[in-house]
């Protein structure tokens, strides 16, 4: 068998099982955040928080329950690391330093998971378990939590509730997350991933030197890594690990881990606004996307035009033998389409095209398909805009699902749309120039520049991956992208959850033959070209002194 039939037999398999999961997860979902029942651990949790689970909230007491949750989260993630040696299991690796500290909080809580630290060496099993394997969940959850706000925006008419966010933030953990990284847990244990509170395990080489091997519960990690699209690893090597990611049949299972949410919250959204068709057509973008990225950097790794690289007959630095490029394409195409950030190669070492196909994804908004919540109510917002440029074109209001887009809404929509370019561009602007900048990377030119413009897109996008190549472990990166980390977290949250309220507000006008149908290919079409087209004229000038002159070298 070639590799390229290998290739596509796990692409084949991983689109296969995805299908399979799609209906009955949607579906799950759907029924998760209607339901009027609370189950019986969710009401010994509102009763000791002493929250009434059968209010709900307008957008903004639902906004400010989510920024006042994370503030929390924060402070008590960022205390935890800093009170490392009074924990058990901390393994005398000591308090984590005050910079470092605050840049692992706020990307844990922001579901980015960038991480600037070895974690075998810096982290304890304490502070893993209790500050981030517990944030993996929740942040989950809290996206998960806004992606159905903005859903119920559109179902609803003439009110300003959108439900309850700490009810969304419970069911989204314990009828969703926690069960289905419970029994992924044990299939990773099964299939070869450690799961042990010892610290490391002494073994004698093949030439009689005596090694430690690190050990970590990886297995509840690795699940919840993936199923919450987290990223980061317990180990530094990240999912290249053989500990996390032994082998490929575990390669597979996390690659389908970290889409399968996104994809079907397709299905749910669908359900909830009585035409699953408009849930297909965006998974149709998405998936062209997907697809479409996947093909530019699997054919970029397998013809290479460095002198190294064609020596080899294709770009095998930096990847793993028992996964190969098709592996590690596919991998790293998913991990940069979804907010996931978890790797099996090392970005750095991917060529000038293959890295910018996934700085790409990134730039894309990180919606094809997306992390949990944050691909859905991503691409409800591009969509948004879709439908208001085909109105501005045939002269009629814009309507989306039975609602008038207005000045309000287009403009909580442009908000989130400019908000993460905002970000990452003043971000990796000022790092360019900055005089330390220069000593950090490990390349100058176009590639040191990717390496830049790769690190800020990773961090105003809650991505998390790396291309390694630039060390960001002193006080000005650690601040800068955690700032860029909350901006671009938090911006568009709160825009979503006011264009929710502003939908809701909206009664809910009748289909006619002037609607546009955005059910059709013409709408997946318009979607589609309006997701590259504002990526393009957005990125397009950085991109060209990055990658794209790194590509053509």
């Amino acid at each position: 068998m070639t590799d390229t039939t290998a290739g596509l037999l796990q692409i084949g398999v991983l689109v296969l099982a995805l299908a399979v999961a799609y209906r009955p997860l949607g579906d799950h979902l759907a029924r998760v955040f209607t339901s009027d029942r609370h189950l019986r651990v969710e009401r010994g949790i509102y009763a000791a928080a002493r929250i009434d689970p059968d209010s709900e909230q307008n957008w903004g007491t639902y906004a400010r329950a989510v920024l006042g949750f994370s503030f929390v989260s924060i402070l008590f993630v960022y205390l935890l690391q800093r009170i490392q040696p009074l924990l058990p299991l901390d393994f005398g690796r000591g308090a984590v330093e005050p910079s470092m500290a605050f840049n692992t909080a706020v990307s844990f809580v922001t579901n980015t998971n960038w991480q600037s630290y070895v974690p075998e060496t810096v982290l304890g099993h304490s502070v893993q378990l209790v500050g981030l394997t517990v944030q993996n969940f929740v942040s989950a959850a809290v996206g998960l939590a806004v992606a159905i706000a903005l859903i119920r925006g559109f179902t609803r008419s003439r009110t300003d509730r959108l439900g309850n966010f700490w009810v969304d933030l419970v069911r989204g953990v314990i009828r969703v997350l926690l069960p289905l990284s419970f029994v992924f847990a044990i299939v990773l244990v099964a299939l070869g991933v450690v799961m042990s509170l010892r610290s490391g395990v002494d073994h004698t080489a093949l030439d009689g030197t005596a090694h430690t091997s690190a050990l970590a519960p990886a297995a509840s990690q690795e699940a919840i890594k993936e199923l919450g699209t987290n990223g980061g690893g317990i180990f530094n090597a990240n999912s290249a690990h053989p500990f996390e990611n032994p082998n490929s049949w575990s390669n597979l299972l996390e690659i389908f881990l970290l889409l399968v949410i996104p994809v079907s919250l397709t299905r749910t959204f669908g359900t909830l606004v009585g035409d699953r068709r408009q849930g297909t057509a965006l998974l149709a973008v998405m998936g062209t996307i997907w697809a479409g990225m996947l093909a530019v950097l699997w054919w970029a790794e397998t013809h290479p035009n460095g002198p190294a690289a064609l020596l080899a007959g294709a770009s095998t630095e930096g990847k793993e033998v028992r996964f190969g490029i098709a592996g590690s394409a596919l991998f790293a195409n998913s991990t940069t389409g979804t907010s996931t950030g978890a790797v099996n190669s090392m970005h750095d070492s991917l060529s000038g095209l293959g890295g910018g196909a996934a700085v790409v994804n990134m730039l894309f908004g990180e919606m094809t398909p997306g992390g949990v919540g944050t691909g859905m109510y991503s691409i409800l917002v591009m969509a948004i805009i879709a439908v208001f440029l085909a109105g501005l074109m045939v002269g009629r209001t814009p309507e989306y699902l039975g609602k008038n887009l207005g000045r309000r809404e287009v403009t909580a929509a442009a908000i989130v749309l400019l908000a993460m370019p905002t970000v990452l561009l003043v971000g990796a602007g000022i790092a360019a120039v900055h005089p330390g900048t220069a000593a950090a990377l490990n390349n100058s030119g176009a590639h040191g520049l990717s390496e830049i413009l790769y690190a800020y897109a990773s961090a105003s996008n809650n991505n998390g991956s790396a291309f390694a190549g630039i060390t960001v472990t002193s006080d000005w990166f650690q601040s800068t992208l955690g700032l860029c980390m909350l901006f671009g977290r938090f911006i568009p949250i709160i825009a979503v959850l006011c264009l929710a309220g502003s939908l809701a507000a909206q009664r809910k006008t009748a289909t006619t033959s002037g609607t546009l149908p955005t059910t059709g290919p013409l709408f997946v079409g318009l979607l589609s070209g309006t997701v590259v087209l504002v990526a393009a004229l957005t990125f397009v000038p950085a991109l060209a002194l990055g990658p794209i002159a790194e590509a053509l070298a």
